[in-house]
């Protein structure tokens, strides 16, 4: 593909605005560790809800997706699709707690929760080990993606490409921390959406629009249904039919188990990871959970449709195409016209630089609040800890480059990622609602789920044809069930937390309900429910639906079922103005702002009386 002058000029414009609004924070952001990992925890919901759908939209998103949908038509998306559930508890159940911990990083969770070598071990080697393995796998596998990317694309050296985007991330997230990642975040989500937008609008043309895409992807999958029904299942003879592909042993897993019982990034049950830290910096108790919410709709239900689209049309425009990702970028480089492949270039350039940005400074986080700082030279100045972050950058930058040449396939690390997680989500989420999970617990649950699944990946899928969605399935379920029976008997066989510890948690973070019962009355509350009680669960349901409507609706208006379309976005809107309710008696951010100094006198009180009760 050759670019013109005015695309090159695109993307140059493109780079030196991110680079200058990035480092237009170094000043601020390398003020102390709170500025650099978390903006002084004063950031609006808009601007940390737009960062979690930017880091969340990566280089290799489109190309995973427009694989999904090419193998299995518009349905093939529920492998991602089905974590809308446990992100809408985040949403509703965490987000607020998460904010009230009023912690630095997810892992440093660890020591408000529970006591101890066993608190100390796991904050440890959480921090070690999400930095560094699992934070240099997805580094690895959105740089194979931007590979592949430019390979396709351009006829200069694609490692050259990427490297120019990599140092330049790297130079605005090593100066200014969180700030620079926030704000450059907001710019290349707004760059690389009317990017994926407009290569959908061209592909169609390319097609011979919407009716003619419909034709042939009905011919091309032996039905409309097949091709472009949002569910995975088909309604005849009385009853409902799993598709081929998608297995009814698979289906359910999806739908049952993998949304709850499995930690992936960006969709962690009980929240975690960059969308903690987000959470963390927020302004108020109400920004942290309007940011989640944002970013469960944008995420879900308005992003992929671009994608989904030029992937059905990479079906028809490339039908023998052996590497059905490469479709997208192919479709790109021979549809687009100038200036909209500078745009399309400065897009994948965005969608690579917000994800690399988020993942160097999330790393550096963990490595240098929960292991540098905690165990290594704790009395150090803020000046120290931010120069520190900075190497901790640059190094995590130079591992994740050794990564990239090591991963054959970023669906199977995707997938390996999943079963690795599965088993340890429902004490993730348990872990704030029921005050007899222990250290031991998160531990056991870890090492359980990673050793099962190792086994397991090794050994299952010999009993299956190869791409059977029932291997899968089978290893995630086997792991399931194996690390829960491994952490509920450890969780008995060790003694649970001490009095004291588990009543300095309640008083920081004031989770209710039945499993925090004796303790809240012990500590003086009384028998205090979940925050929200039913209408908490009424808002999770109502998330759920306003989520799925407003991805359905959509989709339906595309493909010309208007009628369809709008009662589905109208559902959705009810669901909405439902969950509306919710933030009508919070008041202004001065108010919630308000509501978090009272939150954080309480977290400090919480903090002088555990000290002063333990040994």
């Amino acid at each position: 593909m050759t670019l013109s002058a005015i695309d090159w000029a695109i993307v140059a414009a493109y780079f030196l605005f991110s680079t200058g609004v990035g480092l237009l924070f170094t000043k601020k952001g390398g003020e102390s560790l709170n500025e650099y990992f978390l903006s002084g925890r004063n950031v609006p919901w808009w601007l940390a809800g737009a960062s979690m759908v930017a880091t969340t939209f990566a280089a290799d998103t489109p190309l995973v997706v427009t694989g999904l949908v090419a193998a299995h038509g518009v349905a093939g998306n529920w492998l991602w699709w089905n974590m809308v559930m446990s992100g809408m508890l985040t949403v509703f159940f965490f987000a607020r707690l998460w904010r009230r911990a009023n912690v630095m990083t997810d892992v440093e969770f660890a020591e408000i929760r529970y006591s101890g070598s066993p608190a100390r071990f796991l904050r440890g080697f959480r921090a070690i080990y999400l930095a560094i393995p699992i934070n240099l796998i997805i580094l690895g596998w959105v740089t194979r993606a931007m590979i592949k990317i430019l390979t396709i694309s351009l006829g200069v050296s694609p490692v050259l490409a990427v490297g120019i985007c990599f140092v330049i991330t790297v130079i605005y997230a090593v100066a200014a921390g969180l700030w620079a990642v926030l704000w450059t975040d907001l710019i290349q989500f707004v760059v690389k959406m009317s990017a994926v937008i407009i290569l959908a609008i061209y592909s169609v043309k390319a097609v011979g629009g919407i009716s003619i895409l419909k034709t042939k992807l009905a011919e091309h999958f032996g039905s409309g249904d097949a091709a472009l029904s949002v569910l995975p299942v088909s309604f005849s003879g009385g009853g409902f039919h799993a598709y081929a592909w998608m297995p009814l042993l698979a289906l359910g897993t999806f739908l049952s188990v993998q949304w709850w019982a499995a930690w992936y990034p960006g969709a962690e049950p009980g929240g975690g990871g960059y969308i903690a830290q987000r959470i963390f910096s927020a302004r108020t108790e109400r920004d942290g959970v309007l940011a989640t919410l944002f970013f469960q709709v944008a995420h879900y239900a308005l992003r992929p449709w671009p994608w989904i689209v030029t992937g059905l049309c990479t079906v028809i425009l490339y039908p023998n195409l052996a590497d059905k990702e490469s479709g997208y970028v192919k479709a790109f480089v021979d549809y687009l016209p100038t200036p909209w492949k500078g745009v399309m270039m400065a897009g994948f350039a965005a969608a690579y630089m917000s994800t690399v940005g988020t993942h160097l400074n999330w790393g550096a986080s963990y490595l240098v609040n929960d292991f540098y700082k905690r165990f290594m030279k704790p009395e150090a100045s803020q000046a120290h800890y931010v120069k520190v972050s900075r190497i901790a950058t640059v190094l995590l930058f130079i591992a994740s480059i050794g990564v990239t040449s090591q991963l054959s396939s970023v669906e199977q690390a995707w997938k390996f990622l999943l079963a690795m997680g599965a088993g340890t989500g429902l004490v993730l989420i348990l872990r704030w609602y029921w005050w007899r999970i222990n250290a031991w617990s998160e531990i056991s649950a870890m090492v359980a789920s990673f050793v099962v699944s190792i086994i397991a990946f090794q050994t299952v899928p010999q009993h299956f044809a190869a791409g059977d969605p029932n291997s899968d399935a089978t290893i995630m379920i086997l792991t399931v069930l194996a690390s829960t029976v491994v952490w509920l008997s450890v969780t008995f066989m060790t003694s649970p937390e001490p009095d004291a510890v588990l009543e300095s948690f309640y008083r920081r973070v004031r989770p209710g309900g039945r499993g925090w019962r004796r303790v809240a009355v012990k500590a003086g509350f009384g028998e205090e429910g979940i925050e929200g009680g039913a209408l908490a669960w009424s808002n999770w349901i109502a998330g759920i639906v306003a989520v799925y409507s407003t991805l359905f609706g959509i989709g339906k208006i595309i493909f010309a079922q208007t009628l369809t379309g709008v009662i589905m976005l109208a559902i959705a809107a009810a669901s909405f103005a439902w969950i509306a309710r919710s933030f009508r008696g919070e008041g202004s951010s001065g108010a919630g702002a308000e509501t978090d100094r009272s939150v954080l006198s309480r977290a400090q009180a919480a903090e002088t009386a555990a000290a002063a009760a333990l040994p």
